[in-house]
């Protein structure tokens, strides 16, 4: 059940933009006064220069169509249908938004910076013995040293990029279309998952704000959507599994898909907290976990049989954390900027439906007392473990700046809080218009 309530859905979009306003100024400020913050544009690594490109039309047709006819679209196709398009609209969403910066900044050079992963595919000649040697790279002690996205994340998220210029899909290019192409994919996931704990009807709700996500400014082109994305498999297949007719197959293939987000970036660990969400909503958890559990353990048992010690090159990356921007930058700065820059990416109409979504908690439990009776409140307690997952990140420590696009796969969940907006026109348009202004106003960083 949907109750109006316009004064408070106003209000609270109002607050999450000063938020970010506040964000902007006292960090203006503090990197004027002591460069502490290493963004140009804080609290996003991003640059002021207006512009506008190939993508820019592109970008404004997709986004007056979702406007116009996503919410009626999302109630009527076929569920099959819906799941296709979808996907589509995100992934011509996220294009359009990629080439407003055009195509060599926007996609074929966004992963071959100095920074970036393609910069050693060619010292994964040896994959066996490469593995074995990484954690000696990982520290800043010499030329050698890997490059900070390398060096910041388990082997698996550079063995990608090793492995597509094994099968001839190598250079920035080919980077950029599978990550875009692969994080697209994320938002059927997310549906996938909406449908099976909560209620069809929410998900076709949900379907036209994931689809026009503000967060598809740094989906593309990011490597952090196409983690996204494997996390959000894992969360989906789960789902299937605590509540469908096959539970172990897919418990094994969500086990799977964890295991390798695990191995592509240490902070989605967290993405567990969504998972035990999950868990709580489902019937099957017995016939579930043990599966799901040994799907875990192939691919770290892999890595470690290779010789990657994950636990290891972990305290050596925080040590690396702490020698740069990580160690230098405030965090009681960023400890509230990091859930300002998080408006951006989920648009003011997730932050005006995660407060209908709590909402939705408190008028159940007032109502029979039954917290996980009604598809409204099984879809808070979802949003709730994906907070749960960003502040725990957040708290962390680990995570000072450039959350636009690490924090991806946690935020991605939240936008299925649109479900909860009643004139969704109007709040998919506020939607758009941020992840406009955001793109052509400012060159983002990824």
């Amino acid at each position: 059940m949907i109750r109006s309530s316009r004064p408070r859905d106003l209000i609270a979009a109002l607050a999450a933009v000063l938020l970010f306003v506040a964000a902007v100024l006292v960090g203006r400020r503090l990197e004027a006064t002591d460069g502490t913050l290493f963004v140009r544009w804080p609290p996003l690594l991003a640059s002021w220069g207006p512009h506008v490109g190939p993508g820019t039309p592109a970008a404004v047709v997709v986004a007056v169509a979702v406007v116009a006819y996503g919410p009626g679209l999302a109630a009527r196709l076929p569920w099959p249908a819906l799941l296709a398009v979808t996907c589509g609209t995100a992934l011509a969403w996220t294009w359009s938004l990629a080439l407003v910066d055009g195509w060599h900044r926007g996609v074929a050079e966004r992963l071959t910076t100095r920074y970036e992963y393609l910069q050693v595919v060619d010292r994964f000649h040896d994959i066996p013995a490469t593995l074995r040697d990484f954690t000696q790279y990982i520290v800043i002690q010499g030329p050698d040293h890997w490059p900070a996205h390398v060096a910041g994340h388990p082997p698996a998220a550079t063995l990608t990029f090793v492995l597509l210029d094994r099968i001839g899909l190598g250079g920035g290019a080919w980077a950029g279309v599978w990550c875009i192409t692969v994080g697209a994919t994320a938002v059927v996931a997310v549906l996938v998952t909406v449908r099976a704990l909560a209620a069809e009807g929410l998900a076709r709700r949900a379907a036209p704000f994931l689809a026009l996500a503000p967060g598809a400014v740094w989906m593309g082109t990011s490597a952090d959507g196409y983690f996204a994305a494997v996390a959000a498999w894992a969360v989906a297949l789960f789902a299937l599994a605590v509540t469908g007719r096959r539970p172990r197959t897919a418990a094994f293939g969500a086990g799977l898909l964890f295991g390798l987000t695990c191995y592509l970036s240490y902070g989605l660990t967290l993405i567990g907290l969504v998972g035990a969400g999950v868990l709580l909503l489902g019937r099957n958890r017995r016939t579930a976990l043990l599966p799901a559990a040994a799907g875990v353990l192939v691919v770290p048992l892999a890595f470690t049989l290779a010789g990657f010690d994950y636990w290891e090159a972990y305290r050596l990356l925080v040590e690396r954390y702490n020698q740069g921007a990580g160690g230098t930058r405030p965090y009681w700065y960023w400890v509230w900027a990091n859930p300002a820059c998080t408006v951006l990416v989920v648009g003011p109409a997730t932050v005006a439906a995660l407060v209908r979504a709590g909402g939705a908690l408190r008028w159940r439990r007032e109502r029979d007392g039954r917290l996980l009776g009604a598809p409204e409140a099984r879809l808070a307690v979802l949003l709730l473990a994906a907070l749960l997952a960003l502040l725990a990140a957040d708290l962390s420590g680990m995570s000072k700046a450039e959350t636009e696009r690490i924090w991806l796969p946690f935020a991605l969940w939240l936008l299925a809080a649109g479900a909860f907006l009643p004139r969704p026109r109007v709040w998919l348009a506020s939607q758009a218009v941020v992840a406009l202004l955001v793109n052509h106003l400012l060159w983002t960083g990824w």
